[in-house]
């Protein structure tokens, strides 16, 4: 009788996206306390835009050099480290006391997560099916998107009842737990976990083209960053870091003091995007996955889908804005926030189609290009808000949107970036 194979890569699928839905949680915090911190310090609207930004650059300058730890330690090790980074710096925001201490600590915080997305990656590139991809990548990112959406309403109780501080506290000691447990069970590939039997390794082998055995050598940036592709990945995912920075980091202030919400009814209404994001996520990479299975077309199925993704956000973006009714406002922006999503696992999908081995690098280039234009985003709304009101950053936004969609088009997830990948073709551009 044939042996049945064991489930472990969809035991690490699921533990990635444990460590998904706590990066977000993470972030979302800060967003969430903002009205009650700038009220106890009497920071501006402008400053605080530089401390949200600040997490957004440290996040986006070590995108690439987490990617590189990824792959160069291992995702075992590397993920470890920078949790227990990131972890220790959300507890000590509850610490800090002014404005320049409050953004040098957000600053390290985004240099711990900032391997966390293109790391973990990594670490799915030898252990998920070619045809599990899109599919893995949705669930990693709605996962995050699901933290996201719990964290107001959590984060709005925790401060009524125990002050703005002590949710910091509280969200940094569950990443510390996470680590322990990522450190103790998963392994860097099939063949050296112990709870993986001969026909799950087959599996992953025979999808893979062979066994996937450490790697050694360096990163080969040089065709990595000399790729045509990887520049128009890099740009599309500029245009959603913009976007989505404006959602997780001033979509609470913006509903309370533009749309006139009270906290509890803020941290209601600003975790409802995010659920309609989960949505999305799921739905995008399945569609793609269903799509290229089918048809055999990897390069229509991620592009038609990712376009599709960026044009829906474009049309919630712009009747969210013009209602004047606080309740459509948010009903439109959670179809916005919906459309936006269902680009995130085609876009995390396709590092893993084109990367190999070298995902976590290439991601983390992908990665860098969405949060300087995060980064960018956040820091100028406080800018923008004062100068022209609350309309303008998203009708910018929608902008965005558009151009990303256009920039979709000229992606092709079926060419391999290197010629040693199984079943590559080489890509000359």
């Amino acid at each position: 009788m044939q042996q049945r194979p064991t489930r472990v890569r969809h035991l690490v699928l699921w533990l990635t996206v444990v460590a998904y839905m706590i990066t977000y949680m993470d972030r979302v915090v800060i967003s969430s306390a903002a009205p009650k911190i700038r009220e106890e310090f009497g920071f501006s609207l402008e400053t605080m835009g530089l401390i949200l930004g600040a997490f957004r650059w440290g996040y986006a300058i070590f995108q690439i050099p987490g990617g590189w730890l990824g792959d160069r330690i291992g995702p075992r090790r590397a993920l470890t480290l920078i949790v227990l980074l990131w972890s220790a710096f959300t507890s000590l925001t509850a610490a800090m006391t002014g404005a320049v201490s409050m953004a040098v600590c957000r600053f390290f915080f985004g240099v711990g997560e900032a391997g966390a997305f293109p790391i973990a990656t990594r670490s799915l590139s030898r252990w998920m099916l070619p045809s599990e991809r899109g599919w893995a990548q949705g669930v990693t990112h709605a996962g995050s998107r699901l933290g996201a959406a719990f964290t107001p309403p959590i984060v709005a109780w925790m401060i009524l009842a125990y002050g703005w501080r002590m949710p910091f506290l509280v969200f940094g000691c569950l990443g510390i737990g996470w680590a322990l447990v990522w450190f103790f069970w998963y392994r860097d590939t099939p063949e050296e976990h112990g709870q993986v039997n001969a026909a799950e390794r087959e599996l992953i082998q025979k999808s893979l083209g062979g066994p996937r055995l450490p790697r050694s050598g360096g990163v080969p940036w040089k065709l990595i960053l000399s790729n045509r592709s990887t520049w128009t990945l890099g740009l599309m995912y500029f245009c959603y870091g913009w976007c989505l920075a404006i959602y997780l980091d001033w979509l609470p202030t913006y509903l309370k003091e533009f749309r006139g919400y009270d906290i509890k009814l803020m941290g209601l209404y600003a975790s409802l995007p995010l659920f309609a994001g989960v949505v999305g996520d799921m739905l995008g990479g399945w569609v793609s996955d269903r799509w290229a299975g089918r048809s055999g077309n990897l390069k229509l199925a991620r592009q038609a889908v990712g376009s599709a993704g960026f044009a829906i956000a474009a049309l919630g973006i712009v009747p969210a804005t013009m209602t004047s009714n606080p309740e459509m406002c948010v009903a439109y922006t959670c179809l916005a926030f919906f459309g936006l999503e269902i680009t995130v696992g085609v876009s995390w999908a396709i590092p893993l189609d084109v990367g190999g081995d070298f995902a976590g690098s290439v991601s983390a280039v992908m990665n860098t290009f969405g949060n300087i234009g995060g980064a960018i985003s956040t820091v100028a709304l406080g800018y923008i808000v004062k100068s022209f009101g609350w309309n303008v950053p998203f009708y910018i936004a929608a902008g965005f949107c558009v151009l990303g969609g256009i920039l979709y088009l000229g992606i092709d997830a079926s060419r391999h970036l290197f010629k040693s990948e199984p079943g590559a073709t080489p890509n000359e551009n």
